[in-house]
C-alpha cells in the first residue's frame, strides 16, 4: 500500500476500541532511538512489561523490564519461548548505510529484520509491529539511493506479514531525549537548531519522545494508515 494511499485513510478512533494493556518486545535499545522508545514505555502506565534483546546489556534496571542477551539474531531458536507473551514489537534496530556494500546493507537491514519479525507473526497473531526506517524511503524499490531500496523492500514485505497491525516509521529529523546516554553526535551537535527549525517546519520534525508516545498509541489506535510520515506520527503522539 503506497503512502498516498494509507494518507488518504480514514484517522478516527472510536470508543468502541478494546484497550489493550501492552507487552512490548523492544529491539534496538543500546541505540537513539531504541533507547528512547524504551524510556517512554517504562514511563507509560499502559505498558505493563519490557522485553529488551541485546548482544550487550543496556545498563537500565526497572521493574517493568526483562533483559535477553542474545549474540545471533539470525538464529533466535534458543529463546523462542520468551517471545511468546507480548502483543508488541517496537523493531529500533538498524545501523548506517554508509560506506556499506548493498549486499551487506540488505543483509543487516532486511533478511534480519524479516527473520525476527516472521517469528514474532508466527508466534503473537495479535502482535502490533512498529519498525522504523525513515523519510525518503522507496516504495517501489526502484530508486537510485541503495538504502531508500533495501529499506522500502523491508516495509513491503513487513505489511505482508500476519501481524494484527504493522507500522512502518519514517521519521526525519528526531530531537534527542534530554539526559538519555546513547543520542547520535550529529544530533547532540545540531539540538540548538530545534526550536527555530520546529517553528518553521512543526510537522516534519519530531522529538524522541513523541516517537516513543506514537509506538505505544499504536497498539490501541483505529488509525488505518500503515506508514506514517513526520505529521502522522505527530498526530499519533497526542493519540490522534
Amino acid at each position: 500500500m503506497s503512502s498516498n494511499v494509507n494518507s488518504s485513510l480514514n484517522n478516527t478512533r472510536t470508543a468502541n476500541t478494546p484497550h489493550q494493556k501492552i507487552r512490548a518486545i523492544i529491539t534496538g535499545v543500546t541505540g537513539m532511538v531504541g533507547e528512547g522508545v524504551l524510556h517512554e514505555c517504562l514511563m507509560h502506565p499502559d505498558v505493563e512489561q519490557v522485553l529488551v534483546i541485546n548482544r550487550k546489556p543496556c545498563g537500565v534496571t526497572h521493574p517493568k523490564l526483562i533483559e535477553i542477551l542474545h549474540h545471533d539474531f539470525y538464529d533466535l531458536t534458543p529463546i523462542t519461548a520468551q517471545l511468546a507473551p507480548y502483543n508488541a514489537c517496537f523493531f529500533c534496530l538498524g545501523v548506517s548505510s554508509a560506506g556499506m556494500k548493498e549486499a551487506d546493507y540488505e543483509r543487516v537491514t532486511y533478511q534480519l529484520t524479516m527473520h525476527v519479525a516472521e517469528l514474532l507473526s508466527r508466534l503473537n497473531p495479535d502482535m502490533t509491529f512498529c519498525y522504523v526506517t525513515g523519510t525518503g524511503t522507496d516504495s517501489s524499490e526502484q530508486g537510485r539511493s541503495m538504502w531508500a531500496r533495501v529499506k522500502g523492500k523491508t516495509e513491503n514485505h513487513l505489511l505482508q506479514l500476519p501481524f494484527k497491525r504493522a507500522f512502518m516509521f519514517r521519521p526525519g529529523y528526531i530531537h534527542p531525549t534530554k539526559g538519555l546516554q546513547n543520542a547520535h553526535r550529529l544530533y547532540s551537535l545540531l539540538s540548538w537548531l530545534y526550536p527555530p527549525l520546529k517553528r518553521l517546519f512543526p510537522n516534519h520534525l519530531i522529538t524522541l519522545r513523541e516517537l516513543g508516545m506514537a509506538m505505544i498509541h499504536t497498539v490501541n489506535t483505529d488509525d488505518e494508515r500503515s506508514i506514517l510520515e513526520p505529521k502522522d506520527i505527530l498526530r499519533l503522539a497526542e493519540g490522534g
